[in-house]
C-alpha cells in the first residue's frame, strides 16, 4: 500500500515536462522544414522574355512549345469533354450489378486435400 509513496515525483514531473517540451519543439522544427520545402517548390526557373516585334514583322510571332508542363487549350478541352461524357453523358458501359461465382473443383477448394489420413 505504501509503494505508491516510494515514487520520486520530482523526477516523474521532470520527465513529463521534458517529453511535452520535446514534442512541441519538434513540431515547431517540422513546421519550419515544411515551410522551407514549400518555398523551395515555388521557385520557378527564369523565363526568357520575347522581344517586341519590329516594324514590318509579324506582330504575333509563332509561339514555341514550352518545356515545362504547360497545357494548351486543345488538351484542356479534350479533358473537359471526356470528363463530361464519362460522368454526365452516360458514355460508359452499363454493367450488371449481380455477381455470380460458379465454384469449380480446384486443388485449393477440394475437400480431399484437407483431410488427414491419421487413423489411430
Amino acid at each position: 500500500m505504501n509503494t505508491l509513496l516510494i515514487v520520486n515525483w520530482g523526477h516523474v514531473w521532470m520527465v513529463t515536462g521534458l517529453g511535452f517540451a520535446l514534442v512541441f519543439v519538434l513540431l515547431v522544427v517540422l513546421i519550419f522544414i515544411l515551410k522551407g520545402f514549400g518555398a523551395l517548390m515555388q521557385i520557378k526557373p527564369a523565363t526568357k522574355s520575347v522581344p517586341a516585334p519590329q516594324k514590318g514583322q509579324n506582330p504575333l510571332p509563332q509561339q514555341k512549345e514550352e518545356k515545362d508542363m504547360a497545357i494548351n487549350s486543345n488538351i484542356t478541352a479534350a479533358i473537359a469533354m471526356a470528363l463530361h461524357l464519362s460522368y454526365f453523358g452516360g458514355m460508359h458501359d452499363e454493367e450488371p450489378t449481380r455477381i455470380t461465382v460458379t465454384p469449380r473443383p480446384t486443388q485449393w477448394n477440394n475437400k480431399m486435400y484437407g483431410m488427414n489420413n491419421l487413423i489411430r
